[in-house]
């Protein structure tokens, strides 16, 4: 059953405003309000605890209102029994300090400074006020307002702590989304382009292949149309995966298509030597199961060299070494092209997502010319410790 919120925001307001009744009741009807019969006059702060949580300044205010008069009366009969200014008529007022200062900080931690700083005069002014009339006719009075100024200083203080520790995880989580949301736009981009650059390589070179042999051998300007077909298909197919991906809001309804992985080199070979160049393969090491990250970025690697030696090498041939070792993933692709030496840098972005994806997986990448002519493009890829 549903509880209308009306019904319980009343609720809340009754048993707080009748904390200041029963308290003045409770106090009214105790011969001398000290030691253990302050028992009752404590717990009656309980009423108050539903409102706190919506209404903390209002539950301040519900306190304060209800411990003046309580205090005034305890001092009153106290000192009709044992003399003014008797240490007595204050032990209600102390423990009502302590409540209201735990209010006091609540407060402090859950809104603004300004506002703490407005609840913790007025509830200093109730205090002050109840503290001179206990102390009329009697010493002590500077030394506990001393006590009561600390006391609410120190919950300010402890609310105020809370308040900005609280802001700062807050801000802390915000950041760390922005990071997230910035590492797959990072992510994203580098597939699309480990994607879209090779197949483009591929495509352009078969177009400009057709182009040429057209009208002197239609046989394999027909192949390399097949080539540019199986080409762009596969182009199309991995970019709706990935927009599926993204666009997807159910996880269930995201493609369950595997990503490449080291078993589609092969493929990536022959796509290779479509394009005029001749992959010679070599693989090392016990085939077995390896993480889907770090299959997925060797396999991003050899195809982004492969796709920097069709389209800069100026060979018609390179090696691609693929070691699976005890402890990491080794990948190497070596031409003895002579392409222009800008494939370290320019401005493509090749080498430098083939340097990301290495580092995000904490493996080691280099690239740069051979001593002996060509280029070399090595990665190594470390295996987390469950997978050795």
């Amino acid at each position: 059953m549903t509880v209308h919120p009306a019904v319980t925001g009343a609720l809340r307001w009754s048993a707080a405003l009748a904390h200041p009744v029963l308290l003045y009741v409770a106090v009214l009807h105790t011969a001398e309000p000290t030691g253990r019969r302050l028992v009752l006059p404590a717990l009656l702060a309980v009423l108050v605890v539903p409102l706190l949580g919506r209404r903390p300044v209002a539950a301040l205010a519900v306190l304060v209102a209800g411990a003046f008069p309580a205090s005034v009366v305890a001092s009153s009969r106290l000192a009709a029994a044992y003399g003014p200014g008797t240490d007595a008529g204050w032990q209600l007022g102390q423990l009502h300090a302590v409540l209201t200062d735990l209010v006091l900080g609540h407060v402090a931690a859950t809104r603004r400074p300004r506002t703490a700083l407005l609840c913790a005069a007025a509830a200093l002014t109730g205090q002050t006020a109840a503290l001179s009339y206990a102390h009329v006719g009697g010493a002590g009075f500077v030394p506990d307002l001393v006590v009561l100024v600390l006391m609410a200083a120190l919950a300010c203080t402890a609310g105020h702590l809370l308040r900005e520790r609280r802001e700062h995880a807050a801000e802390l989580r915000t950041r760390a989304a922005a990071e997230a949301v910035t590492a797959e736009r990072l992510r994203i981009a580098r597939e699309l382009h480990d994607m879209v650059a090779h197949s483009i390589g591929v495509i352009a070179i078969q177009a400009g292949v057709g182009r040429r042999v057209a009208a002197a051998r239609p046989e394999e300007a027909v192949r390399a149309l097949g080539a540019i077909e199986s080409s762009g298909k596969e182009t199309l197919a991995g970019l709706r995966r990935m927009l599926v991906a993204l666009r997807a809001d159910d996880p269930e309804a995201a493609p369950r298509d595997p990503a490449p992985g080291l078993v589609d080199l092969d493929r990536l070979v022959t796509t290779t030597a479509d394009a005029g160049v001749r992959v010679g393969l070599e693989r090392r090491g016990d085939p077995r199961p390896l993480p889907p990250d770090v299959e997925l970025a060797a396999y991003r690697i050899v195809q982004e060299g492969l796709t920097n030696v069709v389209r800069h090498a100026g060979t018609d041939t390179c090696r691609v070494v693929v070691d699976l070792g005890a402890d990491a993933v080794s990948v190497e692709i070596t031409d003895e092209g002579h392409g222009p030496a800008g494939r370290t840098g320019g401005t493509g972005y090749g080498i430098t997502g083939m340097r990301e994806r290495t580092t995000l997986l904490r493996g080691h990448f280099t690239a740069g010319p051979r001593p002996e002519g060509g280029f070399r493009v090595a990665a190594r890829l470390p295996l987390p410790e469950g997978t050795r």
